[in-house]
């Protein structure tokens, strides 16, 4: 079942860019760190949202862990991690389900001392088992366990619950 089709999912990105410009309006730079492929292509997406309202200020990392096991897998992100300092960091991924993944993905950044870390994600489903806290979210879903949220972005962008 078809949730969001593709012009919803871009009106939630711009809408996620205002959000995030209000919280971030006195940053010097906010980088968007996207989560490996879905996380990573939606925080492109929302790049160039945000380049719309505050442009210069945005740039785009990606985080590299396997999802599946992050605690044995090394967790690479693709700038230098003291050139993130000082700056405003938004972890992105497509969908927030128990929170280990986003979890995870700020283990490195406990190496410095950012400005702010915030998440956001396309579709928050609520069903959190990790200290996780989503400061953007496009949609929330309240679904069951074994429901599975399918997001796919591209020319045909949807969210569908599977």
């Amino acid at each position: 079942m078809v949730i969001l089709k593709n012009d919803a999912i871009k009106q939630k990105i711009v809408r996620l860019a205002y959000e995030i410009a209000e919280q971030n309006y006195d940053a010097r730079e906010i980088v968007l760190l996207g989560i490996n492929n879905n996380g990573w292509r939606f925080a492109k997406l929302l790049q160039a949202s945000l380049e719309e309202v505050l442009p210069g200020k945005s740039s785009l990392s990606r985080i590299r862990l396997n999802p599946a096991k992050p605690n044995v897998d090394p967790i690479v992100i693709d700038n230098e991690i003291n050139s993130l300092k000082g700056k405003s960091l938004i972890v992105v991924d497509d969908v927030a389900n128990t929170g280990r993944t986003l979890f995870y993905a700020v283990k490195p950044l406990l190496e410095i001392i950012p400005a702010k870390v915030q998440m956001a994600v396309l579709v928050d489903r609520m069903h959190k088992s990790f200290p996780v806290h989503v400061d953007f979210v496009g949609l929330s879903l309240a679904t069951t366990v074994q429901d599975h949220i399918e997001v796919h972005l591209g020319k045909s962008a949807s969210v569908a619950l599977a």
